[in-house]
């Protein structure tokens, strides 16, 4: 009972059952430990470069973008399962936006906000860095749904920049659209809408909630039956911790994301204007490796799959093992899990495509770093976080992923 009154009273009133025991737990202490600077700030992100760990690099930088509905630093939790970490020792000019999190200042900021000052701001200042104008990409989840956004803007403006695109866990087609679309309808848009309209933005709470129902047996009624019913005190979990760290939502660019991609999916149907310009999803030409992962219940692999039908140009699709965060982020050096590769993918036949593919052992991570090298292996001197043409602002992580909701 002393438990469950302490979780209500750091609720402010609502029930916020504790999953770790946070307080093992820093950011920048020990988790997203990985040297850098930021070097890029505005009202809608910090841009961080990572420090080198290689005497020569892959010419072109790599720019990560994470969702905004949590924080990066599932990229770069700890040394052993980073993603940045890897990726900076296979020798990437790594870049990683982190949002900011947001209150009543970015109410108004839309998703074309977090395009231009967000993607295309950090393109500008890879690019003034590393004076290169070819760059990899990569989004994860609605950070891929976002990019995929940018690159079918880019398309239709001539801008070349990106020259190719990862895509992790990401939906551009909401036709197969997971679990989440049972909180997806006029209606309830429509009472989230009058909720954020009182601050500017959603609750972190709020957002943590339904992705915790979502798998309630194992995230909510597990720790109801432990914490409450037999008094135990959680143990320390770095990803509980990371999944607990919630970031609120700008009013505007959550609106926009549920009504036009969940409700209306009119980011797949080329009905998304810019500038007074359609963006059409089948100019974007440039080569995508798509990943899905099979037991994904935020994006499945069969509305992943279907996705790829969309694009324009060459499309790579691979199907890892295990979920949304489990399968993302499976380091080599762990062996767990599997991957599945094979033929171009096209329309909605998942199922067919598996009976074709071929299962592989282990994380799908050195797979993808030979398709990234098979784009353009060129090497030159490494690159130092900032180089000669921006002043660093701070160390990584940066102040604004600090911000509690």
């Amino acid at each position: 009972m002393d438990m469950l009154a302490e979780d209500i009273a750091a609720g402010n009133g609502e029930l916020i059952i504790r999953q770790s025991d946070n307080s093992h737990f820093a950011i920048g202490k020990n988790l997203a430990l990985s040297p850098g600077k930021v070097i890029l700030q505005n009202d809608v992100c910090q841009l961080i470069q990572y420090k080198p760990s290689t005497k020569d690099v892959l010419k072109r930088p790599l720019l990560i973008v994470p969702p905004w509905i949590n924080k990066f630093y599932i990229l770069d939790l700890n040394p052993e399962k980073s993603f940045v970490r890897w990726a900076v020792e296979q020798g990437h000019t790594v870049f990683v936006i982190s949002w900011i999190n947001p209150d009543e200042r970015q109410s108004e900021k839309s998703f074309e906000n977090y395009m231009r000052e967000g993607i295309l701001a950090s393109l500008d200042t890879m690019q003034k860095i590393t004076g290169e104008t070819e760059i990899n990409a990569i989004g994860y989840c609605v950070g891929g749904t976002l990019l995929s956004y940018t690159l079918a803007y880019m398309a239709g403006v001539g801008d070349t920049r990106i020259a190719s695109a990862t895509l992790f866990a990401t939906q551009v087609d909401f036709t197969h659209a997971g679990d989440l679309k049972v909180f997806i309808d006029e209606e309830q848009i429509e009472a989230v809408e009058k909720k954020m309209s009182v601050r500017g933005y959603l609750e972190g709470k709020n957002m943590t909630a339904s992705f915790n129902m979502l798998r309630s047996n194992d995230l909510i009624w597990s720790y109801v039956v432990n914490n409450y019913f037999r008094g135990k005190e959680p143990i320390p979990f770095d990803l509980l911790y990371w999944n607990s760290d919630a970031t609120r939502m700008p009013a505007a660019n959550h609106s926009f994301y549920l009504r036009n991609c969940y409700l209306d999916n009119k980011l797949a149907e080329g009905e998304l204007v810019v500038d007074g310009k359609p963006l059409s999803l089948g100019d974007v030409t440039i080569p995508i490796y798509n990943l899905a992962t099979r037991d994904d219940h935020i994006a499945p692999p069969r509305s992943v799959f279907y996705g790829s039908s969309f694009f324009g140009g060459p499309v790579t699709f691979v199907l890892a093992g295990s979920g949304h965060i489990a399968g993302v982020i499976n380091p080599p050096s762990r062996g767990k899990y599997q991957y599945w590769t094979g033929r171009a993918p096209h329309g909605d036949a998942l199922e067919d495509w598996l009976g074709h593919a071929k299962e592989q052992p282990g994380s799908w991570w050195p797979h993808w770093q030979a398709w990234i090298e098979a784009q353009d292996n060129t090497r030159v001197k490494a690159r130092t976080p900032g180089g000669r043409k921006v002043k660093a602002i701070e160390d990584a992580p940066g102040s604004y992923v600090k911000v509690m909701a």
